[in-house]
């Protein structure tokens, strides 16, 4: 038998499939949850963290875990949050604890299948080890804002992106890499720009912004706190302001006949550039028909996708861009199951 404890996410941890003994609801101190349970027998304690007093501080956890054994805690953390990112999940792991998710599924599977330090020791190789130092250095810094100020040291990537057929998809292709990006690095470490349009208005999401071309240089000036900047660059004529610039093409005959119409030297002024085909239906060997019409590399391949799910081949993406590493990868896996 089991014990759920809630508080905002109650709503989510009613759905769960398990057998329960106990169920508390309210924001308790740590010290209050390990005498209200020290003299009960369970299987094991589901708990919101947010159900515990100053849960973004991790002396919260210290202290819950001295009185409570870690391995019988299953903590479920509110996602697209900072606990969800790898700097706080170093520090559970680094306090032995390692039975953490965001998803009901997660918590079924934890029941069941309590996690050893083995599947999660890949989390310590994403936190820089200088940056790892100094975070425990700092003893008498209790909030999650001051601790990320520590660890957040990377170079900052700015990836543009420009339409060659009409309509090649780049509003929805940022949008979908946006959320995969967000769901490695935080919710608010990824930033989505487009110039002169209001198209991303309809994703409702704050980290998605619409500007007009003379505040292009200013806004990215002011956004150092993102580890990635998307831009849709197709209404604005510098490529400098971006590290990297990813051409997409539609590669349907009537788009690319059009194309070739209006200009027939345009595959030879993207020779040595990043010729993505989006939206693309195209096999193997047709691409390499293509490569072979069009004298000129394709990097990438992305077939038509279903923008509502989780798409592995956009990892495989962002991953040859150098913008994800395999450790993400890992981080992203385990998370894939818990968050979905």
């Amino acid at each position: 038998m089991n014990i759920i404890i809630g508080n905002k996410q109650e709503n989510q941890l009613n759905k769960l499939d398990i057998d329960i003994i106990k169920n508390v609801v309210g924001c308790y101190e740590a010290s209050v949850l390990v005498e209200m349970f020290k003299t009960f027998f369970y299987n094991k304690i589901v708990l919101d963290v947010t159900a515990l007093k100053d849960y973004e501080d991790i002396n919260s956890y210290k202290k819950l875990i001295s009185g409570i054994e870690a391995d019988k805690i299953i903590f479920y953390m509110p996602e697209n949050t900072n606990l969800c990112t790898a700097e706080f999940l170093y520090q559970l792991v680094n306090l032995g604890i390692y039975n953490f998710t965001s998803n009901l599924e997660g918590i079924k599977y934890l029941i069941n299948h309590s996690n050893s330090y083995k599947e999660v020791e890949y989390i310590k190789k994403l936190v820089k080890k200088d940056n790892i130092n100094n975070l425990q250095n700092e003893e008498t810094k209790n909030s999650i804002e001051k601790k990320a100020q520590v660890i957040y040291d990377y170079e900052q990537k700015i990836i543009g992106f420009r339409n060659v057929t009409s309509h090649a998809g780049a509003t929805t292709l940022i949008y979908m890499l946006k959320k995969e990006l967000a769901m490695i690095f935080g919710i608010n470490k990824v930033l989505a720009i487009e110039i002169n349009k209001s198209d991303f208005s309809i994703f409702i999401d704050k980290e998605m912004i619409s500007l007009k071309k003379e505040q292009l240089k200013d806004i990215i000036k002011k956004a150092k706190k993102y580890k990635v900047i998307l831009i849709d660059l197709n209404d604005y004529p510098d490529n400098s302001v971006c590290d990297e610039v990813c051409y997409l093409v539609e590669p349907s005959i009537i788009k690319l006949n059009k194309l070739i119409r209006i200009n027939s030297n345009v595959f030879e002024k993207l020779k040595g550039r990043k010729l993505i085909l989006n939206k693309s239906l195209l096999s193997e060997k047709e691409i390499s028909s293509f490569e072979a019409e069009a004298k000129i590399e394709v990097f990438y391949n992305i077939p038509a996708l279903n923008e509502r799910k989780r798409n592995d081949v956009l990892y495989d993406f962002l991953e040859k861009l150098e913008l994800v590493s395999e450790y993400d990868k890992k981080d992203n896996k385990v998370f894939g199951l818990f968050r979905r």
